[in-house]
C-alpha cells in the first residue's frame, strides 16, 4: 500500500470526483460508510456519542456519521466547534440533512458540553489539510477533551497532526485519540514512535478511490504488507537439492554471547538456507555443536573472539555481527572482511558498532551490502535527530551516500534503499522487544541472501516474515511470554500464512 502526501492525496480524492464521475458529497457519503461500518463492529448502542466537528470537510464527514449513527439506533449529539464563519460546501449540506439530532454551537471553552461517563468522542475537527499548528480557542477544545478521559476516536487524522513532518507543530495542541480511522491510506506521520500517543490504534478504511491514478502517483513511501511480499517468495521445484538453496557463512559469537550466534543460525535453517557454517571463537565449538547440529562450523585461531575470517569466495552470502564484541581483533577482522567482501552481505549489532567508532571504514561498506541497526545504534552511526521524520531523512541519506540499505527496527521497521525508496512494515508486535529478536532477523535475511534474493527483496520478504512469525508466537500466548527462540519456531507458519496454505 503506498504511502502519500497529504497535497496528493487531495490530489488523488479530486481525480476520482472528476473521473469516475462522483460528486463531492457522495464520495463522503461513501466514505461514511465505511467508518459507521467500523464503529457498529467496536461498540454498543448504550453508550453516549459527542461529534465534535470543525468547519471543513473533515468536519462535514462527521455530520454525516452522526446522521448514520442515527438512522441505525444509536444517540449521537454534535458539537461544532465553530472558530470561522467559513464552512465547506459538504459541510452544508451534511448539517441540513442532520434533521432532529441535537446539534450544539460552542464559540468559547466554556461552552463546552458535559461529557457523561462513557462517552465515545468522535474528532473531526480538522483534517489533513491542516498547514499550520493550531492555536487559539480550537486549542482550548482540544486540551479539553484530552482531558476528559473518555475514549476518542479521530476521523482521517488526529485533529491539530500533520500527515508528514510534525517538526514545526506543537504537541500540546493534538488530539489524543485511542482509535484513528484514516481514509485510504495511512499518513507518514502514523510510521514514527513519537506520534502513536495521538493515533492510538489506527486503522485503513478502503475509500474507492481511483485505483489508476494511485498507481500513477509516485510516492517514495510504501507500507509492507502480504500483497507485496507474496509474489516474491521463490518456489521449490521437485529436483531442487541443499545446493541450490545457498551456503551462508555467518560470523559472530565472542565468549559468553554465543546464543546470538545459535539463534541466527537457527533463524537462517528455519527460513530455508540450503547450508550454513558459522565462524566462531573456538571456545564456542562445543554449544553450537550441540545446539545448533545441521550447522558447520569454523573456529577461529581465537578462543574467546573472532580474530581472522579467510576466504568467503565458497559461500552464498555473508552475515556478521551479532555477540561479536568490539575487541581489537574482532574489528581488525571485520575491517578486512569489508574490504575484500563482493559476496551480498548483512551487518548487525557489534559489526555496526564497530563501524559507527570507525567512521572512515564506511567507504568500505559494500554495494548493497544490508546494515540492520535498532534507533540507537543507527543514531551511532548517522548522527543524532530530532524526531521520527528527520530520522527517516537521515535514513534515506545514508543509503544513497554508501549505497546500502537500511533496515532501522522499531514498531514499523523501515527498509530504506538507495534510489529513495523506503517500506514501513506492517507486521510485529511489542512482544519482539526482546533479547535476541535482531539476531533472527538476521538469520532470516541472510538466508534470503544466500538463497539469490536481491539485496532489496531479501530486505522486505525477511522483515515481513520477521514480524508475521513474530504476531503467530504472541498470538500463542502473550506479548510478555514471546522469547527469540519462538519467533524462529513460527517461521514456517508465517512462510503458509503469506502463501495462504493455512
Amino acid at each position: 500500500m503506498k504511502i502519500f502526501r497529504c497535497e496528493q492525496i487531495k490530489q488523488i480524492d479530486e481525480y476520482t470526483i472528476r473521473n469516475e464521475p462522483v460528486a463531492s458529497i457522495d464520495l463522503m457519503e461513501r466514505a461514511t460508510g465505511k467508518l459507521l461500518e467500523w464503529y457498529v463492529t467496536k461498540f454498543e448502542r448504550s453508550r453516549p456519542i459527542l461529534i465534535f466537528t470543525g468547519p471543513g470537510n473533515n468536519g462535514g464527514d462527521g455530520l454525516a456519521l452522526a446522521r448514520m449513527l442515527a438512522k441505525n439506533g444509536y444517540k449521537p449529539e454534535v458539537c461544532y466547534v465553530q472558530f470561522t464563519d467559513k464552512n465547506s460546501n459538504d459541510w452544508e449540506i451534511n448539517r441540513e440533512r442532520l434533521e432532529k439530532i441535537p446539534f450544539q454551537t460552542i464559540k468559547k471553552i466554556d461552552q463546552f458540553p458535559a461529557v457523561q461517563s462513557g462517552t465515545i468522542i468522535i474528532d473531526a475537527i480538522f483534517g489533513s489539510g491542516l498547514s499550520r499548528p493550531v492555536d487559539g480557542f480550537a486549542s482550548e477544545v482540544i486540551h479539553q477533551i484530552n482531558r476528559v478521559g473518555s475514549t476518542v476516536i479521530s476521523i482521517d487524522i488526529p485533529s491539530g497532526l500533520f500527515g508528514e513532518d510534525n517538526s514545526s507543530n506543537n504537541p500540546g495542541n493534538i488530539i489524543k485519540a485511542n482509535y484513528t480511522l484514516s481514509f485510504q491510506f495511512p499518513k507518514l506521520s502514523f510510521m514514527f514512535p513519537e506520534n502513536e500517543k495521538f493515533t492510538g490504534e489506527w486503522t485503513v478504511l478502503p475509500i474507492g478511490l481511483d485505483a489508476g491514478v494511485i498507481d500513477k502517483t509516485i510516492t517514495p513511501w510504501q507500507l509492507l504488507e502480504k500483497e507485496l511480499v507474496k509474489p516474491l517468495l521463490k518456489k521449490r521445484n521437485k529436483f531442487d537439492h541443499k545446493g541450490s538453496y545457498g551456503h551462508g557463512l555467518f560470523v559472530g559469537g565472542s565468549y559468553g554471547k554465543m546464543g546470538a550466534v545459535i539463534l541466527s543460525a537457527r533463524a537462517a535453517l528455519r527460513t530455508g538456507i540450503g547450508l550454513i557454517t558459522c565462524h566462531i571463537p573456538s571456545k564456542g565449538n562445543l554449544i553450537m555443536q550441540t545446539a545448533v547440529p545441521e550447522a558447520m562450523l569454523i573456529n577461529d585461531i581465537g578462543e574467546r573472539s573472532v580474530s581472522e575470517i579467510g576466504s568467503i569466495e565458497s559461500f552464498s552470502a555473508v552475515g556478521i555481527g551479532p555477540g561479536m564484541g568490539k575487541e581489537a581483533v574482532s574489528q581488525k577482522a571485520l575491517q578486512s572482511l569489508l574490504r575484500n567482501c563482493k559476496k551480498p552481505i548483512v551487518i548487525d549489532a557489534d559489526a555496526l558498532n564497530i563501524l559507527s567508532e570507525n567512521k572512515d571504514w564506511y567507504q568500505y561498506i559494500p554495494a548493497g551490502a544490508i546494515l540492520t541497526p535498532h534507533p540507537k545504534e543507527f543514531e551511532r552511526l548517522a548522527g543524532r535527530t530530532k524526531n521520527g521524520f528527520d530520522r527517516l531523512r537521515r535514513q534515506t541519506e545514508f543509503s544513497e551516500k554508501q549505497n546500502c540499505i537500511i533496515v532501522l527496527k522499531g514498531a514499523h521497521t523501515s527498509i530504506s534503499a538507495p534510489d529513495g525508496r523506503v517500506w514501513f512494515n506492517s507486521t510485529g508486535n511489542p512482544g519482539m522487544a526482546t533479547a535476541g529478536s535482531g539476531d533472527v532477523l538476521t538469520g532470516i535475511i541472510l538466508s534470503l541472501l544466500a538463497q539469490g534474493y536481491s539485496h532489496v527483496n531479501a530486505s522486505v520478504t525477511g522483515v515481513y516474515i520477521h514480524g508475521l512469525a513474530g504476531d503467530i508466537a504472541a498470538g500463542k500466548s502473550s506479548f510478555e511470554s514471546v522469547i527469540a527462540s519462538d519467533i524462529i519456531d513460527e517461521i514456517g507458519t508465517a512462510f503458509n500464512r503469506i502463501r495462504e496454505l493455512e
